[in-house]
């Protein structure tokens, strides 16, 4: 489930870790150091962007994961909310859009959960995917109720019936609005050809999954009794 109930998952060893690291350290002249690394995110976190400027590809490199909640730079001002950060990251032409967290976050991710609808815009203008394997931005957008969000993420492209991964349920943005009570979510996606009969792996539909959680009218409009 997104990111209030996380779904941590990192698994990076041997020759692929090495890879990895000599990718996250690329364009900055030597690995940056415990210090530095803290600094960059401390200023990331605090909308600091003149200290963001002067370190991101440089000192730190842009892909960097931060060692306290394993999220790159991008992810993380877009959670805290930091506009200037989250332009200057985007602008900077070693930002990889779709590095994700160790829980799996995309910034498109991120950006649709915090209701950023000016963040979702210019991540897809620059090219983010809508689409991957397991989580979207549209079960977030659906889970937090963005409608304007969501349609924009379906005009770009986004899968109605995406499902989450099996481990999380399998389920679709349509069954993510429904336990959340999110009826014009829920409306919208029905609109866009959601389709209710899916079950997730426990077998439920989003009907039984709004009716559970005691949205008995939001079950009733997806046709459970």
């Amino acid at each position: 489930m997104p990111i209030s109930r996380s779904m941590t998952r990192l698994c990076v060893g041997g020759l692929a870790g090495l890879l990895a690291a000599a990718c996250c350290h690329a364009g900055a002249a030597q690995p940056p150091t415990e210090k530095q690394v803290s600094s960059f995110f401390r200023a990331v976190q605090m909308d600091d962007a003149s200290t963001v400027r002067k370190m991101v590809g440089t000192v730190v490199n842009a892909n960097e994961l931060n060692p306290l909640g394993g999220e790159p730079a991008l992810v993380l001002a877009i959670r805290e909310g930091a506009k200037e950060v989250v332009q200057d990251l985007l602008a900077h032409p070693g930002t990889d859009l779709e590095r994700k967290a160790v829980n799996g976050n995309t910034a498109l991710m991120m950006a649709a959960f915090k209701r950023d609808g000016d963040t979702t815009r210019a991540l897809l203008d620059k090219g983010a995917r809508v689409n991957q394997a397991g989580w979207t931005a549209l079960h977030y957008a659906a889970a937090s109720g963005d409608d304007k969000i969501a349609q924009l993420l379906i005009a770009r492209g986004a899968q109605v019936d995406a499902l989450s991964p099996r481990a999380t349920g399998a389920v679709t943005p349509l069954m993510m609005a429904a336990r959340e009570g999110q009826d014009a979510m829920v409306r919208l996606l029905l609109a866009k050809g959601a389709k209710p009969g899916l079950k997730n792996t426990e077998g439920f539909t989003a009907a039984q999954l709004a009716k559970q959680a005691g949205h008995d009218k939001l079950s009733e409009l997806l046709g459970g009794r």
